[in-house]
């Protein structure tokens, strides 16, 4: 299991992973799941995954050779836009599905993926979509300004009540942080360290990325303080008259 979230703000993007790898019990591991491709001042894609972690793989080396789109082959460095590029994610995961897909089936498995893939390209707005294990996708809007794969069901509250396309960026990057903290302590299928990447609107390269793990002061106090906050509101609530 893990959980990846990205927001699409009009200041950029804030895309944020987790690391842990679950085949069991006692087969935990540390895997990044957070994929960039970057031409500075031309480009900047990033791709978070989620699902079963050789075909996930698969799908980023299968960007990288080169992948046919209606008779073309392009990659992550030439296709002209990110809705392309999104295509492009799809047509990946589609073909890793013809090679694999009847493995994993008489194995009992099913295919697992989905991906986030954010970015700018040129001069257009930058861009976020969900893609599927179909190879189908959606796109983030101003009234959905995030996307979420994996684990997602603790970290969405506060995204739902707070977040809009107008938080600023610094500010997405805190409730990103709280959206993963109420996740991690939730699920223990999603672990640290954690992999944080931002992107500024117009900055055609990454500009910021951080892995954060314990000893991470900040991230520390945010969820110490965080903590204190949900106990100092619930406190503040008025009790319900009708109950005696």
């Amino acid at each position: 299991m893990t959980y990846c979230v990205g927001l699409l703000l009009d200041a950029g993007l804030v895309m944020l992973s987790d690391t842990r790898t679950n085949a069991g019990v006692d087969n935990i591991s540390v895997f990044g799941k957070t994929f960039v491709q970057e031409q500075p001042g031309e480009r900047v894609l990033v791709l978070l995954t989620a699902g079963n972690l050789a075909v996930t793989q698969a799908v980023w080396n299968r960007l990288q050779e080169g992948v046919k789109l209606e008779g073309e082959t392009l990659t992550l460095a030439t296709v002209p836009s990110m809705f392309r590029a999104a295509q492009l994610v799809g047509a990946a995961v589609r073909e890793v599905f013809a090679t694999d897909g009847p493995g994993l089936r008489d194995q009992g498995l099913g295919f697992d993926v989905s991906i986030l893939l954010g970015g700018q390209i040129g001069t257009a707005p930058p861009r976020l979509f969900l893609v599927y294990a179909a190879g189908n996708f959606i796109e983030a809007t101003a009234d959905t300004p995030f996307l979420q794969i994996g684990e997602h069901k603790y970290g969405k509250p506060i995204l739902d009540r707070v977040l809009s396309p107008a938080t600023p960026l610094a500010d997405g990057v805190t409730l990103a942080l709280i959206s993963m903290d109420s996740t991690l302590r939730s699920n223990l299928t999603v672990g640290l360290p954690i992999d944080l990447t931002v992107i500024r609107r117009d900055a055609l390269g990454v500009s910021l990325r951080r892995r954060i793990g314990e000893d991470d002061a900040y991230f520390a106090f945010l969820r110490q303080r965080w903590s204190e906050s949900l106990r100092e509101a619930y406190q503040a609530l008025p009790r319900p008259d009708w109950l005696d």
